[in-house]
């Protein structure tokens, strides 16, 4: 098997993590039901992606397959592909465990449940507090940080950050750290540039890393999300000048402008598509072309926590009241004995 080399973005305590990751999220099915059916597809593709050059994998608790990225990389540890300082894991806490005490103790949780010794980053998935009833605890995420700094102080994590979090957020959060946040996970994409957190983060060297890297771009989206799509003819010729797919042209668009990535996929041959991003450069003319696209579009919003405390978007006006999927509320659903 012929492997990729994926380059390494430095983190502001010297920590490298690779610019381009696998993300384990599995999506959800019509019901709002998390898709654990994919677990095992899950550890084959990673397995997979470790034997290919892939060494940062991103996680969360709200995923459910901590128990599947740790059997995963344990197995490629065991077996001699790598060894454990080679691999990058990153997982989040999410928002029921935000009060002091409670965000220490979920890293000890998904420590237990990967297998792993130690973890390369945690970050706060989003900065609302709520519990498994849906009620907002309105807990400052200035405390559930000082739980990942004690965390961290401890040896349980190599670096620790936010995700989700807005500029106000970040200056706040950075006048009142000990340990500066390393990276904000955040939305990111050609609809999104987020020009104004992006250079924030930026200048405060906090390494900002891209989900849903390809926004409303692909069929999953309601056909009503602006341009580009898949199949844009200004994204196809650009491409095809390339020598690359439209979803590659996005990736090392992001790449370029310093934001780290972790997109996912199941397909073997999507997996090395994604990786194949380092052997070409996208000229200035084509960058100014893409960022043209930028019309602050969040394909990713939930609205039905938009009242809620530190809620981080801007809101949506006259929308009728959602209730909180379950599926982001309880964890006890018998789906993976090893979740709590």
């Amino acid at each position: 098997m012929s492997k990729v080399k994926i380059p390494n973005f430095k983190l502001n305590n010297g920590l490298e993590i690779p610019a381009l990751g696998y993300g384990t999220w599995l999506g959800v099915n019509d019901k709002i039901e998390f898709r654990i059916e994919d677990a095992p597809k899950l550890v084959e593709a990673m397995l997979y992606a470790i034997d290919l050059g892939y060494r940062h994998f991103d996680t969360a608790h709200l995923y459910r397959v901590e128990p599947e990225v740790g059997f995963a990389v344990r197995k490629k540890i065991e077996e001699g592909v790598v060894k454990r300082e080679d691999i990058f894991v990153t997982t989040k806490i999410w928002q029921h465990n935000h009060r002091l005490a409670d965000a220490e103790a979920s890293v000890r949780a998904s420590l237990r449940r990967m297998g792993l010794d130690y973890i390369d980053l945690v970050v706060i998935h989003w900065p609302m507090a709520i519990n498994e009833d849906g009620i907002d605890e309105k807990i400052d995420y200035l405390e559930t940080y000082r739980g990942l700094e004690n965390a961290y102080n401890a040896g349980l994590v190599k670096a620790i950050g936010v995700s989700n979090f807005n500029v106000e957020q970040m200056r706040r959060l950075l006048a009142n750290c000990t340990i500066r946040p390393a990276v904000n996970q955040i939305q990111v994409n050609l609809n999104l540039l987020e020009k104004d957190l992006v250079s924030l983060c930026q200048a405060e060297d906090v390494l900002v890393v891209s989900y849903s890297s390809f926004g409303g771009m692909t069929k999953a989206y309601d056909k009503t999300s602006p341009e580009p799509k898949i199949d844009n003819p200004i994204m196809t010729r650009m491409a095809n000048k390339y020598g690359k797919s439209v979803t590659q042209l996005v990736l090392r668009f992001l790449y370029q402008k310093r934001i780290a990535t972790i997109p996912k996929s199941l397909t073997k041959s999507r997996i090395l598509e994604n990786a194949s991003i380092f052997d070409f450069d996208i000229d200035s003319e084509d960058v100014a072309t893409l960022e043209k696209f930028d019309c602050g579009y969040r394909s990713d919003r939930p609205i039905f926590w938009q009242d809620y405390t530190h809620y981080p978007f801007e809101k949506i006006e006259n929308v009728p009241s959602m209730e909180i999927p379950l599926a982001l509320r309880k964890w006890k659903n018998g789906a993976n004995l090893d979740i709590d």
